[in-house]
């Protein structure tokens, strides 16, 4: 095991010298977050910074209730709408094109119901990507308790199987693995934990939620364990951070990164970007994805 410090040098140079390369495409399949700091806002933004062609579908539309603490107002996207999105979306870039596949990465952000739960992991079933980037959002702030339940256990036995690259933050490992994380060592078997269940590499995120100094993240693939270690940047989570994180997975990947250098890219970056971060009017700052310039 090795442990890593990162700063911005070390974010990976794009995989194509050449300047008239195709850029590598990516979809991500999310939610829109109207303040522009998380969801498929800040993965386009994070696909376009390291120089990949983004496509966004859209699963729902959420907005937050400043009147009621911040919690979240979410609106589904009609399932067919979803499907329609998702078929145009393959038939456009992907092997049912006629033309040499382009897109065989995804990552999968926020689905918010069994429903669209469903409707997605049909398409990905149908579908050959490569690298499945999950980024296991179990709670909505805001949801019904018995429909997040529902929500989180349809995502574990849908979608959660079907990936090959899992991010989840403090509350999703424990929650995935089923362990209390209070330290680093415990982060560490939490990673092991999911591994085992999904066969997906993993990179569980301790963050600000762990004490000491550092923020630090957790990479296993099954052979390799390795801490990505950052100096913490503040002690308030920032919005936008985890979006990001799975973003920049996913955008490496596309462009034909191993897991692990996908991983150490992406925690460079996200460090950068919350170093970088916007302040707003809301109870929390945003991840700038422009911070590592």
């Amino acid at each position: 095991m090795t442990s890593t410090a990162f700063d911005s040098a070390a974010l990976a140079a794009p995989a194509h010298d050449d300047a008239a390369a195709a850029p590598a495409v990516a979809l991500t399949i999310a939610g829109s977050e109207a303040t522009g700091g998380a969801g498929a806002q800040a993965d386009l933004k994070t696909f376009q910074e390291l120089g990949v062609f983004g496509i966004a579908n859209l699963t729902c539309i959420v907005s937050f209730d400043p009147q009621d603490n911040w919690n979240h107002r979410f609106v589904p996207v009609d399932q067919q709408v979803i499907a329609h999105q998702l078929e145009a979306t393959t038939a456009a870039y992907g092997a049912a094109s006629g033309a040499p596949s382009v897109l065989d990465t995804v990552k999968i952000g926020m689905l918010g119901s069994p429903a669209t739960i469903s409707t997605v992991a049909e398409a990905l079933a149908g579908s050959a990507f490569k690298n499945v980037v999950l980024d296991p959002v179990l709670i909505c702030k805001g949801q019904e308790p018995g429909h997040a339940l529902d929500t989180d256990q349809a995502l574990k036995a849908q979608i959660l199987p079907l990936a090959t690259f899992v991010t989840p933050n403090h509350f999703e490992a424990e929650s995935l693995s089923g362990l209390e994380i209070t330290d680093l060592e415990s982060l560490k078997a939490a990673a092991i934990r999911i591994h085992e269940l999904s066969g997906a590499a993993v990179l569980a995120k301790g963050g600000v939620r762990l004490a000491g100094p550092d923020a630090v993240d957790v990479y296993y693939d099954g052979d390799t364990l390795e801490v990505l270690s950052a100096p913490k940047v503040g002690d308030v989570a920032v919005s936008g951070a985890g979006c990001s994180l799975a973003a920049a997975v996913t955008a490496e990947l596309a462009k034909g990164a191993t897991p692990l250098e996908a991983a150490r890219t992406a925690k460079a970056f996200v460090t950068a970007g919350i170093r970088n971060r916007v302040a707003s009017g809301a109870p929390f700052d945003a991840l700038w994805q422009g911070g590592p310039r």
